[in-house]
């Protein structure tokens, strides 16, 4: 049996950017970062951050483009992909991405309109009790009517050009 399943939680480092191919699929990318603290055996506290690029199509896209902001925390589930080209240069090239499969938005940040005060989990009962309610976070997931196609991908030479 085989697996490629990706989870992350992390927050975006830039707005998605929404492009389309020329078959009219709209696609966005973007960027987050995870982190991982730890202390060492000097019991200084350490950190690691991880950026990760981000490919949705289709509705997914749409909806990335118009909700999701720089900073806000978001829960992605996808699969990993590795992209190759070759650039101007004549060098060949490679990209690993996460292709998300379904989304959902963490707790608003300051100056956002996400929802606030809502748990990542979608689990009001842990939430702890001093907080304020949670709202409904809406988990988004797209049924896609057949998997991408690799003529579907945007190359270089395209008009959208790789992420």
């Amino acid at each position: 049996m085989n697996l490629n399943k990706v989870h992350l939680i992390g927050r975006l480092t830039q707005d998605p950017e929404v492009k389309s191919t020329p078959n009219g699929q709209n696609v966005a990318s973007f960027s987050m970062a995870t982190n991982r603290n730890w202390t060492d055996k000097s019991g200084q506290k350490q950190e690691q951050v991880e950026f990760h690029n981000i490919v949705v199509w289709r509705k997914l896209a749409d909806i990335a483009g118009q909700y999701l902001k720089k900073g806000q925390l978001l829960m992605i589930e996808g699969r990993l992909q590795t992209r190759n080209w070759v650039g101007q240069d004549g060098v060949k090239r490679y990209r690993t991405e996460i292709v998300a499969e379904n989304l959902q938005m963490g707790p608003k940040a300051a100056g956002t309109s996400a929802p606030s005060g809502a748990t990542l989990n979608n689990n009001p009962s842990s939430a702890s009790p001093a907080s304020a309610p949670a709202e409904e976070i809406p988990v988004i997931q797209v049924e896609e009517e057949s998997p991408v196609k690799s003529a579907d991908i945007p190359q270089p030479d395209s008009e959208v050009v790789p992420f």
